[in-house]
């Protein structure tokens, strides 16, 4: 009897090794940021859809919900699936961004004074969030096909390169530098995890700083010159984050809205639904600027927790890279991770003037159809990279 119960805790004992991992705490937290993204894009939303949407107050709300439904079936399947599957299609989905970015100059819609969606079948498509999973899925395969070769010069030097053209584009085509930004850090984090060789990002960084030292002086200079109408919009938004005060009627009146909301949302903030600075003061408060609402209607209080939650999603990302079964998983979670990580970093930047407004949305909580849909979509393939991790491997 003994012998049988011993040999049966051993057969337990050895499915539960052979069992997959699945991050719950991954999966509620997303579930939490989209819940919450939802409140927050109706309270921030509803008096423009009002007036702009034939009393319609929803209207923001059912857009974005619609998007986030088809985003978790998109992620359950993406889940589902082997990732090294998206090996065979890296290339490809790399030519298809770029080909999509090029169609915006024909083919691309307008909207808010920018030219970044393609129509396609009555749904718009930002080609700049199909670029950054793109990007992902490229540089993961890349990296692993180069092996130790991107230890050398040569290496590091190809990969580098390698999102310089679609940064090149998205910037120029789609005038969108956040998200030329963006795609470049994601770049830059997943060739730092790839390489033991910290001495050239060191290099890089401080050449980064320093041309964007010397681009501000410029600036400052040329606006202080009889032409200083020269400095162009990028240069406008500079000057407005240096002394928002001083183009309080134009490039600074967004940022002292959003300054404001925060400020007078104190520690507990005014209570949900009670922001002033959404009727009518705060242009497009869905977008870029929601950050701001949140802490006037839930206060400090309230935007660290969610802060909070952001950290708690990038802890689970590191847990499950450094458990991955391979490196092309651990790049995928890698790249995923930087992708959230730096857009939440600069929109809370840009909202609390920390640095320039370029236009940034806040993950699963910022209005935006495609941005959902694709983040959802890297969402499952981190999941799929975390069932191939075992339990006897934790």
């Amino acid at each position: 009897m003994a012998e049988r119960r011993y040999g049966n805790n051993q057969r337990r004992r050895s499915r539960e090794q052979q069992e997959s991992f699945f991050d719950y705490t991954l999966l509620f937290v997303v579930l939490f940021l989209l819940a919450f993204g939802l409140v927050m894009l109706y309270s921030a939303s509803s008096y423009d859809a009002s007036l702009h949407y034939e009393g319609d107050s929803a209207y923001f709300l059912k857009r974005q919900a619609s998007s986030t439904v088809i985003g978790l079936a998109a992620m359950i399947v993406v889940a589902n699936l082997p990732y090294h599957i998206w090996e065979r299609f890296a290339a490809l989905g790399y030519l298809v961004s770029i080909v999509l970015i090029l169609l915006i100059i024909p083919f691309g819609v307008e909207a808010n004074g920018a030219k970044r969606w393609l129509r396609v079948l009555g749904i718009s498509i930002q080609p700049a969030e199909v670029a950054k999973l793109a990007m992902i899925l490229f540089l993961a395969s890349l990296i692993c096909r180069m092996g130790r070769k991107i230890r050398t010069g040569k290496g590091f030097f190809i990969v580098l390169m390698v999102p310089v053209p679609v940064c090149l584009m998205v910037w120029r085509i789609t005038e969108n530098m956040s998200s030329a930004i963006i795609i470049f850090g994601i770049a830059a984090l997943m060739l730092f995890v790839s390489t033991p060789d910290y001495k050239r990002f060191i290099l890089l960084g401080l050449a980064g700083v320093a041309v964007c030292a010397v681009a501000v002086f410029v600036i400052v200079k040329m606006s202080e010159s009889p032409n200083a109408s020269g400095v162009g919009v990028r240069g406008s938004r500079i000057l407005a984050w240096l002394d928002p005060e001083a183009y309080a009627s134009g490039k600074g009146f967004q940022t002292l809205q959003a300054l404001y909301a925060i400020g007078s949302g104190g520690i507990l903030g005014k209570g949900l639904g009670q922001s002033m600075q959404k009727l009518g003061f705060m242009p497009e408060a869905q977008n870029d600027m929601i950050f701001s609402i949140i802490c006037e209607e839930l206060g400090l209080f309230g935007a660290f927790s969610i802060l909070l939650m952001f950290i708690l999603l990038i802890w689970r990302f590191m847990v499950i890279a450094n458990n991955a079964p391979d490196l092309f998983g651990a790049l995928l979670v890698v790249g995923v991770m930087g992708h959230i990580a730096i857009q939440v970093i600069l929109n809370v930047a840009v909202v609390t003037n920390t640095i320039p407004n370029t236009g940034i949305s806040l993950p699963f909580i910022s209005y935006g159809g495609t941005s959902v849909l694709f983040l959802l979509m890297e969402i499952g393939i981190v999941l799929s990279v975390g069932k191939g991790i075992r339990l006897k491997d934790l």
